[in-house]
């Protein structure tokens, strides 16, 4: 699935991303962090607006981040957030997070102290629509 080297660099960086969130409203600072599938790791923290439908998650930033740098696979993702309960991703972000990842792909979720559960893509989103779906589906 996921080495111990790699899984402590994601959450670092991710740790280090939710310290920078954007949560005025909320007050709720997540940060999350991809293993791109070359070994390098893109970050990103929500930022809410004022407007709250027009807010980013932080799965969104990572993954935009992941495609500014030139990469279109993710190996691995993990999403730190605070409270009890586990900070998965939202539905929209699962989406998201298999338009790029293979249903193997991990999903860690952590909290502060640390890893709190692991996923495989396939188990957060099953039966999931992907981009291999759309391949030879033209007329």
């Amino acid at each position: 699935m996921i080495d111990e080297t790699s899984l402590a660099a994601l959450f670092d960086a991710a740790a280090g991303a939710r310290a920078r969130a954007y949560a005025p409203y909320s007050g709720f600072s997540v940060g999350a962090a991809v293993l791109g599938a070359g070994g390098a790791i893109f970050a990103g923290c929500n930022v809410e607006n004022a407007a709250y439908p027009v807010g980013a998650c932080a799965e969104v930033g990572a993954l935009s981040a992941m495609v500014a740098g030139g990469e279109t696979r993710l190996a691995a993702i993990l999403v730190i957030g605070g409270g009890a309960g586990l900070c998965t991703p939202c539905g929209a972000c699962r989406q998201r997070i298999r338009e790029f990842a293979g249903p193997d792909a991990a999903v860690v979720i952590a909290g502060p102290e640390g890893v709190r559960r692991r996923f495989t893509a396939g188990e957060l989103l099953p039966e999931s629509f992907g981009p291999e779906i759309l391949q030879g589906a033209r007329p």
